[in-house]
């Protein structure tokens, strides 16, 4: 599993896919920080975190959409698949990979939080931290979405296509359980909302029932890509 994560990680970063990430979210990043010196209060600092969480799951099929697709187009998934490696070493490689550069660009993100802090007193670190905190454990999720549905298609297109309007769709189906008038389907749309799970983080309520929800999603996304190429090897 490391030996595939290091591999993973390496050819993000030898190609454009990990830079693009990284530049284009740190730059947004930094046009709202640099809103926030503007203005001059650090309590604003949060509601760039609130903004950039959604920019953030609007890039991440970018990281994703490569995972399994490519090795499909380029014929190399056969050489994976009889590698002396379980398949579930190898999902789960490649999604800490992906994860790993979503989390190095949130870790970065907060160099000018902590300038910032030394020029503030009223920083608010455990609503940021919460924040951060959420946003890690729902990009989890959403990555382990992304690479099982990159093992459904040998095209990056398609495949970051069908990540982004899932992940479109998990940012509004809390506003969607309002819509619907049956009560039962109205709590159900609010249980499996995402958005529901992630806003008392944002609050710096450390929700453990929502990081059990966001876990249990990465674990569920990841077994059955590994059912999935399991039953690949085996055909």
């Amino acid at each position: 599993m490391n030996a595939i994560a290091k591999k993973e990680l390496k050819s993000y970063f030898l190609s454009p896919i990990g830079y693009v990430f990284v530049g284009v979210v740190l730059l947004l990043f930094g046009y709202y920080f640099y809103q926030v010196i503007r203005i001059g209060s650090s309590s604003y600092v949060p509601e760039v975190y609130g903004t950039m969480f959604i920019w953030s799951m609007m890039f991440l099929p970018i990281l994703t959409m490569r995972s399994f697709s490519d090795e499909m187009k380029n014929h190399t998934d056969q050489g994976l698949l009889t590698a002396p490696v379980g398949v579930g070493a190898i999902v789960f490689g490649k999604f800490l990979a992906a994860f790993l550069v979503f989390a190095i660009t949130m870790g970065l993100s907060l160099i000018p939080v902590v300038i910032i802090s030394f020029f503030s007193s009223s920083l608010g670190w455990g609503t940021v931290f919460g924040t951060v905190l959420g946003s890690l454990l729902y990009g989890a999720a959403m990555v382990s979405i992304g690479v099982f549905i990159s093992s459904l298609t040998q095209s990056q297109i398609v495949a970051a296509i069908a990540t982004f309007g899932v992940s479109i769709l998990l940012l509004v189906i809390n506003q969607m359980s309002g819509l619907v008038t049956n009560t039962f389907f109205s709590n159900l749309l609010s249980w499996i909302s995402f958005d529901t799970r992630y806003q008392p983080f944002t609050k710096g309520i450390f929700n453990l029932s929502s990081i059990v929800f966001f876990l249990s999603v990465v674990a569920v996304f990841v077994f059955l890509t590994a059912r999935k190429l399991e039953s690949k090897r085996w055909g």
